[in-house]
């Protein structure tokens, strides 16, 4: 959980201007410069084409100029420098390590980057591309400019196919006003690459395994004067050897699945099948299973998820789906699908599924020290998970926490006078669509998984005892090659009851304060909810701009206010429908989420963040319980202030204990800009802006100035701005952000612009997190 601490701005300010002194004093750059070579201090790029930007050039230079803070500070160079040039000693070797040498210019890496610029616009379709490249020399340091000029383009004039094969052609014919290729454009050859594969795919899907793009290329006539081509793509037949380095060709056929087996104990480090090593041979529905020393899987289970069918016509489409259906059963670690031409018929392939089965159960426990306002207290949890419970992959997850706080001043006695919390949670993942009255096939289409969760907590305090139970229905699913996620709620149920509440915590808190009504009074919430994430994150590919969205909806209360109307309930004194003696809540809310990366260069990036929320109280709800509320501020909200200490609106706080119910809304805005870059070894640092607030969307009596109004509600935007040093450890990043307010809307009726330097004591909050705020 992230935490918020204040910071004295005067001892930073001394520290930045020690570092700055350092840096000022410290060597030349050039103090590690050879005599006779130079140092890379830049290099630019010149073009003539406006459709070739020297962003796009970039990426094909050998060398350029070491990393820079923030683009233009060589923060790491001077860290270098500051070295000795005694390697005894460990701050020069850490100095060295921790810093970036100079960039020695080499006049090689320019001669291959001329090549690859050349060969990337020849790629593009500019033929008599050139590249003339000149030198600025200093003391020790050289410019090297890179002028292009692309020249005139190749362009397809025409485009059609040479094709033998009939089937084949007819395949290509029926999908051609997809093709990527067309007259008028450039000839591209990234694109006519890309035109291969989008070929072979369709080719394969339509039971042609043998076929790959090395049997599709192109004739390109370029014999006219007006750099205009005529282009030709041809779909080789194939070629077989035969004696004496002949060969006789002949054209690609489809294949149909022979038999499928699957060998549930396969070890990926033996280089054969090894399918006489195991005896127990099952057959069921077409399908051949062979076990090891434990069915450790059922066939059915096997034979749901396996979409390669005996006697159906090959596809890749086929292929992908099997394996993405596998991934989703937790108790495997490898999946590998082979196929080899069936020894009996050479129109048919048979397929080997090859599983290799993991660990089934694990267990884990955690310890740890919780510090609220001074409050010492500690907290332990055990978590059993079982992968495979009923033989079906299904996951089994059981979880029990406990936890004790000694509370300052309320006394000696460890149950009565301190705080004691005990839970436990338990869920049951499928990794299938189960839903009643569906056909085996039609929850064989919806590739989701299912989950049954059941949770309960116990809560004692010295002023209430509280006990939160709940369970839920819920569906997960990916489609679109698994880049969108969803997850849906069919249903979750979350009960409140407190079976003790002493007078006193009454009447200072629940009575004189309606916005903790559904957190200390008996309340039952049942929701459903659907969220939706997207991301084009790839750890496989570098230096790439980011974006993630998220979406979530959910509706509570709906059908128990029908209920309640249909059989003719009347109301509670406290003019709301009741089941069983519980008020039920009744709401709708709506939250979207966006996030941007913008990848400057290997080491430099700026990141966008905006995100929006309403939730709207109705029927059965005069207000929305307190859990499902927004609050502002905190390590990924407006870093200025610390959670649950902004807003609603321009409310002004005047009692910090009570103001922790006050502090929240129903409307959410927030947004933000940070500017990242690599300073030395694992250290990362940011600027960043915040901006944002909570709103309510009733004028509450103990909110007052909350309420969000559309004529207003700019002027009630918190902005903040600050630094931040990040440890990027590869696996996780531990976030140190510092926030200073800059505008308070809580001071609109004086002066909301609080910047002063140095920063007020209390306009600044350090926060300590774990990855990204966003």
């Amino acid at each position: 959980m992230p935490s918020a601490l204040s910071v004295n701005m005067r001892y930073l300010r001394y520290v930045s201007c020690l570092l700055i002194f350092i840096i000022i004093s410290s060597c030349s750059l050039t103090k590690y410069v050879p005599d006779g070579e130079y140092m890379v201090r830049k290099v630019n790029i010149y073009s003539d084409n406006k459709q070739v930007k020297p962003s796009d050039i970039r990426p094909y230079l050998k060398q350029e100029p070491a990393h820079k803070t923030f683009g233009f500070i060589p923060f790491p160079n001077y860290l270098y420098n500051l070295s000795g040039a005694d390697s005894s000693k460990w701050i020069n070797r850490f100095l060295r390590r921790a810093g970036t040498p100079p960039e020695i210019y080499d006049p090689q890496l320019t001669e291959r980057s001329e090549r690859e610029i050349r060969k990337m616009l020849a790629n593009k379709g500019y033929m008599d591309a050139d590249v003339e490249v000149k030198l600025h020399k200093g003391k020790k340091k050289i410019v090297v400019d890179y002028f292009v000029e692309t020249g005139y383009p190749m362009v397809i004039d025409d485009f059609g196919y040479r094709i033998a094969n009939d089937s084949i052609r007819k395949i290509v014919y029926a999908d051609s006003a997809a093709s990527l290729i067309r007259p008028g454009n450039l000839l591209d050859r990234n694109v006519l690459e890309k035109e291969r594969v989008r070929l072979t795919t369709r080719i394969r899907n339509r039971g042609y395994w043998g076929f790959n793009k090395d049997f599709i290329n192109y004739t390109a006539d370029t014999t006219s004067r007006n750099n205009n081509v005529n282009l030709e793509l041809n779909v080789l037949p194939q070629r077989i050897p035969l004696e004496d380095g002949l060969y006789e060709t002949r054209l690609h056929h489809p294949y149909h699945i022979g038999k499928v087996v699957f060998q549930t104990d396969y070890d990926p480090m033996s280089l054969m099948l090894n399918r006489n090593i195991t005896r127990d041979t099952i057959y069921d529905k077409g399908y051949e299973i062979i076990y090891g020393a434990k069915q450790y899987l059922k066939s059915g289970v096997l034979i749901e998820n396996c979409f390669i069918r005996p006697g159906a016509l090959y596809s890749d489409r086929a292929v992908d789906a099997t394996y993405t259906a596998f991934a989703r059963l937790q108790i495997l670690k490898y999946v590998n699908i082979r196929f080899e031409v069936s020894k009996t018929d050479p129109n048919l392939v048979d397929c080997y599924i090859l599983l290799t089965p993991g660990k089934n159960q694990s267990l884990q426990t955690e310890l740890e020290g919780t510090n609220s306002a001074g409050d010492l207290g500690f907290a332990a949890s055990v978590t059993y998970q079982h992968r495979n419970i009923f033989k079906g992959s299904e996951t089994f997850t059981m979880k029990v926490r406990g936890g004790y706080e000694n509370l300052t001043g309320k006394g000696t006695n460890l149950v009565e006078d301190n705080y004691i919390e005990y839970g436990a949670e338990a869920s049951l993942s499928f990794p299938k669509f189960l839903f009643p009255m569906l056909s085996t096939e039609q929850k064989r289409r919806i590739r989701a998984t299912t989950e049954f969760k059941a949770s309960y907590n116990f809560q004692h305090r010295p002023e209430y005892t509280r006990v939160i139970a709940g369970g839920g229905w819920k569906y997960n699913w990916l489609t679109n090659l698994n880049r969108n996620r969803h997850s849906l709620d069919f249903i979750d149920v979350s009960y409140v009851y407190l079976p003790f509440r002493s007078d006193a915590f009454i009447d200072s808190v629940i009575n004189q304060n309606p916005i903790t009504y559904s957190s200390y009074k008996d309340h039952l919430i049942t929701r459903t909810g659907y969220s939706f994430y997207r991301s084009n994150l790839n750890p496989a590919v570098r230096n790439r701009d980011i974006y993630t969205i998220r979406a979530n909806t959910e509706i509570a209360g709906n059908v128990l206010y029908g209920a309640s109307k249909l059989f003719g309930l009347k109301k509670g004194n406290d003019d709301a429908y009741k089941i069983a003696g519980l008020r039920y809540e009744q709401y709708w809310k709506f939250d979207i989420d966006y996030a941007y990366t913008k990848v400057i260069t290997e080491k430099n990036s700026l990141a966008f963040h905006v995100a929006a929320g309403v939730g709207v109280p109705y029927g059965n709800s005069d207000i929305l319980p307190f859990e499902k509320r927004y609050y502002a501020g905190g390590a990924n909200s407006v870093r200025g202030w610390s959670v649950r200490t902004l807003g609603p609106g321009r409310y002004h706080s005047y009692n910090r204990q009570l103001d922790y119910f006050n502090q929240c809304g129903d409307i959410r805005f927030d947004a933000s800009i940070e500017y990242r870059t690599r300073l030395f070894w694992k250290l990362e640092l940011a600027t960043f802006l915040d901006a944002g607030n909570v709103w309510t969307i009733r004028d509450y009596e103990a909110q007052p100035g909350g309420l969000f109004e559309i004529n207003d509600f700019y002027k009630e935007i918190a902005w903040s701005y600050g630094l931040g040093i990040r440890f990027d450890f590869n696996y996780f990043i531990l976030r140190l952000d510092l926030g200073v307010k800059a505008y308070d809307p809580s001071k609109l009726d004086t002066n909301p612009w609080v910047i002063k330097y140095p920063a007020k004591h209390g306009n600044q909050t350090l926060h300590f997190a774990v990855g990204y705020p966003f």
